[in-house]
C-alpha cells in the first residue's frame, strides 16, 4: 500500500473564496486524494487556513471586528464550505496554530545557527496619516514590471512578481488611500536565500515530471534578471507569529512578528501536527525522513501565482534547516480561472464564491465542471453559457440518462431485482473491453494527475453505456427475446455500479447515491472489468433512484448571469 501526502496551498482567511481559488488548489488536490483512496493507497491530505499577514489585519478592520475574533469566525465558515464542497481533508487546520508558532520560531532559530538569517536595516514606507508603516498589502500602486496600476506590496496580482512596498510606483495607502508616505529606516532580518540558489537549484533539475508550467516558473525566478534574493522575512505588524529564537526573546526585534510567507508553508508540517494532537496520529512518519517519510509520495497542489513561493522560499527553509524534512515530489500547479471576460477577485468581490454557488445548485454539478475544465496548460473561463451546456449534457443526458433508463426499464419489464437469464454476445465482450482500454487510460491520466484528460475518460465511459445502450434497444428486444434483453440489462446494472466507484473522485454525492440505489457498499476499484460486470449478481435487489441531475433552464442560466454581473457587497 503506497503512502501519499497532499497538501493544497492554504487560503487566505480574508473571506470566502471565489470557485478560481477552489479550483486553482482545494478541489484538484481533493479529486487525487479521493482517487488514491479509491485504489487502496494510504493518504494524509491537509489544509488550513492562512490567518497571518496584512489581508488578515484588513479584513478584520473592514469587519469591525479584533483580528483573531475575526478569524476565528471565518475558519469556522472556510470549514463549513469545505464541507459542502465535499473536500475530504484528514484535517483542516489554522496557522495561527501553536504548534505552527513553535515551529516557525524552531525553523527561524535553526536557520540563524546556520549563518542563514541576519539582521538588516532597511528602508520602508511610513503613512503620516495612519501612523505606521505599511507593510505588503497596506500599500498598493503600480507594477514597476508590468504596469498594472493596482499591484501589492508584496506581489503584483497581474504578472506575478514578488514586490516589496518601495518598489511601486506612485504607492498608496490601502487603509486611508493617503500618498503622504515616507521612507523610515526599521531593521529587520532576511533569509539569505542567495546562499541556496545552487542547492533549490539541484533540487529542481532532479524533479522528473513537473509541469511546465511550475518548473519554467522556478527557473525564472532562479535566473532571470538577478536570480535568486535575500528575502525579508519579519513585518511590523501586530498579528503573526511573534519573532523569536525558538522560545527565546530575539533582542531588537520586539513587536515584530514573522512574515507571512515564512510561516504559512510551515503550517503545511505543523497542520500535521495539529491532526496528530487530535487524533492520535504520528506525523512524523508522514514529514520526517529519519522517521519513515521516506518512502511517502509528497505532492502540493496550488495556482500559478504561489509557485515562487513553494519551489524557492520554502525549500529554502528546509534545506537551509539542515534537518530530515520531507520535501515536495510533485508540484502541481494551475493557470487562472476566470469569469466571464474578467477576472475572479475576493478582494474586490468579483465572481461567484463558494457560498453563493451551493446556493443555487448542489457541489456535484460544480465539481464535474470546473474539474472538467480546469486550467492545467492555459487559462480557462466560467460562462453560464458553458456551465449550463456541460452539465446539461455530461451530467444529466450521459450519466443521469443512463441510470434512469436502466433502471426504470427494469422495474416495468422484470422487477427491482438484477434479472436473470440470457448470455452476452459479441457486443458485450467489445463493451467490456473498450471500457478497460478506457480504465487504463482513466488509470494514467489520474496517476499523472493529468485532470482534464482524466475526466474526458470517465465522459467517455458513461457515453460508451449510453451508445451500447442505444444499439441493443433492449425495450425492443423484450418483445422477442427477453432473457436476451435481461441479460443487456444486467450488464447496465452493473455498470451503474462501476460507474459509481469511477466518478465518486469527481462527484462523490452522486456516486453515494448510486451505490445506495444498487444496494450496495461494493467499493472494489474495478481492475478487471470482465469480473466487475458481474460483481452484481442475478437477482440482487436495487432501488429506482430518483433524478440524478436536473438539467439548468434557460431561465436559471439568464437570472444567474445577471445575479452575479456586478461585485459582491
Amino acid at each position: 500500500m503506497a503512502r501519499h501526502l497532499i497538501t493544497s496551498a492554504i487560503p487566505y482567511i480574508n473571506g470566502i473564496k471565489h470557485l478560481g481559488n477552489l479550483v486553482g488548489s482545494q478541489l484538484p488536490a481533493d479529486l487525487y486524494a479521493r482517487y488514491l483512496r479509491g485504489r487502496g493507497d494510504e493518504v494524509l491530505f491537509l489544509c488550513a487556513t492562512d490567518e497571518h499577514g496584512t489581508p488578515a489585519e484588513l479584513a478584520a478592520a473592514k469587519a469591525g471586528k479584533p483580528v483573531d475574533e475575526y478569524c476565528a469566525e471565518m475558519w469556522a465558515v472556510q470549514a463549513d464550505l469545505a464541507k459542502g464542497f465535499n473536500l475530504s481533508f484528514d484535517y483542516y487546520g489554522r496557522s495561527s496554530s501553536d504548534q505552527n508558532r513553535k515551529l516557525t520560531q524552531h525553523f527561524a532559530s535553526v536557520l540563524y545557527d546556520n549563518g542563514l538569517i541576519e539582521e538588516r536595516m532597511e528602508t520602508q514606507m511610513y503613512s503620516h496619516a495612519d501612523g505606521r508603516y505599511l507593510p505588503d498589502r497596506y500599500i498598493e500602486g503600480t507594477c514597476p514590471n508590468c504596469g498594472f496600476d493596482s499591484a501589492r506590496g508584496d506581489q503584483c496580482d497581474n504578472c506575478t512578481k514578488q514586490l516589496d512596498p518601495v518598489d511601486l510606483i506612485d504607492p498608496r495607502s490601502t487603509i486611508s488611500g493617503s500618498t503622504e508616505l515616507e521612507m523610515r529606516d526599521t531593521k529587520h532580518l532576511y533569509l539569505l536565500q542567495s546562499k541556496l540558489k545552487d542547492d533549490i537549484d539541484q533540487w529542481i533539475d532532479s524533479q522528473t515530471g513537473w509541469p511546465v508550467l511550475t518548473t519554467s516558473i522556478a527557473k525564472k525566478w532562479l535566473h532571470d534578471g538577478d536570480g535568486l534574493q535575500d528575502r525579508g522575512i519579519t513585518r511590523d505588524l501586530d498579528w503573526g507569529v511573534p519573532v523569536a529564537l525558538g522560545d527565546k526573546p530575539w533582542p531588537g526585534m520586539e513587536g515584530k512578528v514573522f512574515y507571512v510567507w515564512f510561516d504559512a508553508p510551515i503550517e503545511y508540517i505543523a497542520c500535521s501536527q495539529e491532526w496528530s494532537d487530535a487524533t492520535g496520529g504520528d506525523w512524523a512518519r508522514w514529514w520526517r525522513t529519519d522517521k519513515g517519510a521516506d518512502d511517502v509520495r509528497y505532492t502540493q497542489f496550488m495556482g500559478k501565482d504561489n509557485v515562487p513561493f513553494h519551489t524557492l522560499s520554502f525549500p529554502a527553509t528546509i534545506i537551509g534547516s539542515g534537518e530530515p524534512w520531507k520535501r515536495v515530489d510533485y508540484l502541481k500547479s494551475f493557470n487562472y480561472l476566470n469569469y466571464d471576460g474578467g477576472q475572479f477577485s475576493t478582494s474586490r468581490g468579483r465572481g461567484v464564491f463558494m457560498d453563493q454557488a451551493l446556493e443555487i445548485l448542489p457541489a456535484d454539478y460544480w465539481r464535474w465542471w470546473l474539474l472538467s475544465r480546469v486550467p492545467e496548460t492555459s487559462d480557462t473561463e466560467f460562462t453560464w453559457d458553458n456551465f449550463q451546456t456541460d452539465v446539461n449534457k455530461d451530467l444529466a443526458d450521459v450519466l443521469g440518462n443512463f441510470v434512469s433508463r436502466v433502471t426504470k426499464f427494469c422495474r416495468s419489464k422484470f422487477s427491482e431485482d438484477v434479472p436473470a437469464g440470457g448470455e452476452w454476445g459479441d457486443a458485450e465482450t467489445t463493451l467490456i473491453a473498450d471500457l478497460q482500454t478506457r480504465l487504463t487510460a482513466y488509470e494514467a491520466a489520474m496517476d499523472g494527475i493529468e485532470i482534464r484528460k482524466a475526466a474526458g475518460e470517465l465522459r467517455a465511459m458513461w457515453a460508451a453505456g449510453n451508445e451500447y445502450l442505444q444499439a441493443a434497444a433492449p425495450w425492443t428486444l423484450f418483445k422477442t427475446d427477453p432473457d436476451q434483453a435481461a441479460a443487456q440489462i444486467r450488464l447496465a446494472l452493473n455498470l451503474i455500479r462501476i460507474y459509481a466507484v469511477l466518478s465518486a473522485p469527481f462527484i462523490p454525492t452522486a456516486s453515494a447515491k448510486l451505490l445506495s440505489a444498487m444496494n450496495t457498499l461494493d467499493m472494489e476499484w474495478p481492475s478487471d472489468m470482465n469480473a466487475a460486470v458481474q460483481a452484481l449478481p442475478e437477482g440482487h435487489a436495487f432501488n429506482v433512484p430518483d433524478n440524478l441531475f436536473d438539467k439548468i433552464t434557460d431561465e436559471q442560466r439568464d437570472e444567474w448571469a445577471e445575479r452575479f454581473a456586478g461585485t459582491r457587497d
